[in-house]
């Protein structure tokens, strides 16, 4: 693994946001959601994540994930997604969400 510094580390822009819609996603290669996510000062953004193994559409609405907000927009298809929401890999693969234990305000930044 790479080391970085203390620089580095302040150039990602990990913050919180609380998602207000999902859509399916059918035209997308592997499972995933479409979500719109409100991260405060950083703004609304859409993003593609292959979340559908572990969350069902309903239950992520109200939900606060962390997201870095800094990438460059990447094509999906015909869809552009705007923020990388992060998780884990479980045993199988599957994305397991990045989220705060506690609510905190859209657009906090990880410190």
């Amino acid at each position: 693994m790479a080391e970085i510094n203390w620089d580095d580390f302040e150039k990602v822009e990990l913050r919180v946001g609380t998602v207000l819609e999902v859509e399916e996603f059918p035209e997308a290669r592997k499972p995933a959601y479409k979500l719109l996510v409100d991260f405060g000062e950083a703004g609304v953004r859409r993003s593609s994540a292959q979340i559908t193994k572990h969350y069902q559409r309903e239950e992520l609405v109200g939900k606060q994930v962390i997201g870095v907000c800094n990438f460059p927009r990447k094509q999906i298809g015909r869809f552009f997604s705007e923020v990388l929401i992060t998780g884990f890999a479980d045993a199988n693969g599957d994305i397991v969400l990045a989220v705060p234990e506690r609510t905190v305000p859209n657009g906090s930044k990880l410190c």
